[in-house]
């Protein structure tokens, strides 16, 4: 059974070679790497309901003014940047899995110096280690999911990064309202820990280990991730194979690189600049992205090629070499565009807003309705972009773009500014409407 499984697979495409995958234990894998994002957006969100009670607290050597408030919320982005380098250099000398499983010491050693802070420098300290934690994972975890995947499931499981990042921010807003700043440092060292520990049982990626010229461990790894009714050899000579995979790679570290500044970048300045603004400049430089992209295709693509096949990768193989050669850097500008606006507006904000406009009787219910409105509208989009492709070539990213200015449109029209207004105010508000 298993020759003729082989001798099946060998001779059709990727997208046939993977109908038999077992896909448990790879979201097993990626649930693991991905609490790493969720202590990210601990680490950011943490700040926010921090701040207000150490600026009144009793111990004067703890108390914060208004300028180390400042330096309190924002040093996390320059440990952030200190472990973006950092994790560029482990995430190829270790490995993806230990530079993972290493992210938890700084995670848990920043909460203990916060809660054991005996003054405000070692507050500092604390943020500045939770944030070098954070640059290491927001750099390795994108690279970890993306080589764990299979193309059938890797962009549904590459999305929850941002995902992860954005709930650990609301978790720790929401936390916040309940717990004293030191019971919300331990309750966000839980997320590393528990990370440390499913890691320990996860595989290194199949393409660390062949590039370690591990063939045999790849193998292992391949069958923990797919399961045994595939052909674990095809697979990694696929990877061998296809050295534009490892340019896949690179791409996803600057997509991560990118998430990381601009959701940092956003959850500094949301409660400057206000929630609508942000949704503002998102949803424009999204609309702006995703026209480029369309643009990029309709001139790399060859005349008449709107319909004659549904699968993505035969139409994108189609184009003209010299044409997308030349062009490249507008796929590439776009894309960091794309990331960056929604990174800084719609990645994080819609889900504060959502915590805050939602009278306390009707929380619970209208929450859960706009959760499954939002993974019902991602499974759309996932399950129907090969066919929207299919159909009408460039003039997806086109679509996709009409929707941005619909965002924009819809946010001037019916969103409310809810930057310094208690939540009494805004349910006040919806009363008066």
């Amino acid at each position: 059974m298993a020759a003729e499984e082989s001798q099946y697979l060998l001779g059709y495409p990727a997208s046939d070679a993977y109908q038999r995958v077992q896909n448990r234990k790879l979201y097993l894998a990626t649930f693991a790497a991905v609490l790493g994002p969720l202590s990210f957006g601990f680490v950011l969100g943490y700040s926010s309901p921090v701040i207000p009670e150490l600026r009144k607290i009793n111990d004067p050597t703890l108390r914060l003014d208004s300028s180390q408030a400042s330096w309190f919320g924002s040093v996390v982005t320059l440990g952030a940047a200190a472990g973006g380098i950092l994790g560029g250099y482990l995430v190829d000398k270790v490995g993806r899995k230990l530079s993972l499983m290493l992210c938890s010491i700084p995670y848990v050693s920043g909460y203990v110096v916060i809660i054991s802070a005996q003054n405000v420098w070692m507050l500092y300290f604390g943020r500045i280690l939770t944030g070098l934690a954070s640059g290491i994972t927001s750099l390795v975890v994108p690279v970890y999911i993306s080589e764990i995947s299979h193309t059938k499931v890797r962009g549904m499981l590459g999305s929850c990064v941002q995902l992860m990042v954005v709930t650990g921010i609301l978790g720790a807003y929401i936390a916040g309202i309940t717990l004293k700043w030191h019971w919300l440092a331990v309750l966000c060292s839980f997320p590393p820990c528990i990370m440390l520990l499913l890691m320990s049982f996860m595989p290194e990626t199949p393409r660390f280990l062949l590039n370690q010229n591990k063939h045999a461990e790849a193998i292992a790894s391949l069958q923990f991730l797919r399961g045994p009714y595939v052909d674990h050899e095809w697979e990694c000579r696929q990877i061998k194979a296809n050295v534009e995979e490892e340019n896949s790679r690179m791409a996803s570290v600057v997509v991560g690189a990118v998430q990381v500044c601009f959701t940092a970048v956003a959850a500094l300045i949301i409660d400057k600049t206000g929630r609508k603004v942000l949704l503002y400049i998102s949803g424009i430089i999204m609309a702006v992205s995703t026209a480029l992209f369309g643009l990029y295709f309709k001139m790399v693509l060859p005349h008449g090629n709107n319909s004659s096949n549904a699968d993505l990768c035969f139409t994108l193989n189609s184009v003209s070499p010299g044409t997308e050669n030349s062009l490249s850097w507008l796929a590439v500008v776009s894309l960091g565009l794309f990331v960056a606006g929604f990174a800084l507006g719609w990645g994080p904000v819609p889900w504060l807003v959502m915590s805050e406009i939602f009278p306390l009787k009707a929380r619970g219910i209208s929450s859960g309705v706009c959760v499954l409105t939002n993974w019902v509208m991602a499974f759309l989009v996932t399950k129907e972009f090969h066919d929207l492709i299919a159909l009408i070539s460039y003039g997806t990213f086109w679509l996709f773009s009409a929707f941005c200015c619909l965002s924009v449109t819809f946010t001037a029209f019916y969103v409310p500014e809810t930057k310094g207004q208690t939540l009494e105010q805004i349910e006040a508000h919806f009363r008066r409407s």
